[in-house]
């Protein structure tokens, strides 16, 4: 039985840093999985259990956003708040909960292959903090962008915890509050 054969010329701009040959890009990939494999054993058990229920959702809401107009997604997103601000109280157990679905969110959202931007976030942390019984807030804010347009974004707060969207109260206006529970 003979070897794999003669190994291909690597040319000069093949190379990285240290000179060594570097991989293809689908290689990359597969050499990282190791690395990924022990960070993610190394997450707390409520991520790990959650993480692919959150990545399924975040392509369910992605695709209702898209798909569904906003004037009937509104009610599923909480009760109507008007413009005010909102936030609501909450115990330690709860924030400390709302913490760890805005990590799993915001960590399973970094995954997608589609596009899971402020709002498909806020709508699954909605759903999450729904499920948890943990009263909530999402937020729709504009702002100007510079060039005679407007921005838009959403966050979720929980009690003192900016669920996802970080805190956005000082850079938009709030244009929409949804609450729940």
């Amino acid at each position: 039985m003979s070897g794999p054969g003669p190994r291909p010329e690597v040319r000069p701009d093949q190379r990285n840093a240290r000179g060594a040959a570097a991989l293809p890009r689908n290689a990359r990939g597969l050499a990282a999985l190791p690395r990924k494999v022990r960070s993610f054993a190394g997450l707390p058990l409520f991520t790990k259990m959650w993480f692919l229920p959150t990545w399924v959702a975040l392509g369910v809401s992605r695709a209702l956003i898209l798909a569904v107009p906003f004037r009937r997604l509104a009610p599923r997103l909480g009760t109507a708040q008007g413009t005010s601000a909102h936030v609501p109280l909450l115990t330690q157990s709860q924030e400390s909960r709302a913490r760890a679905i805005g990590r799993t969110v915001r960590l399973a959202a970094r995954y997608t292959p589609w596009t899971s931007n402020c709002f498909p976030q806020a709508v699954v942390a909605r759903m999450l903090l729904g499920i948890h019984g943990i009263p909530y807030a999402i937020h729709f804010g504009l702002m100007p962008d510079g060039s005679g347009g407007m921005r838009a974004h959403a966050w979720v707060v929980a009690g003192r915890v900016p669920v996802t969207g970080g805190h956005s109260f000082h850079q938009y206006t709030v244009v929409g509050v949804f609450a729940g529970p």
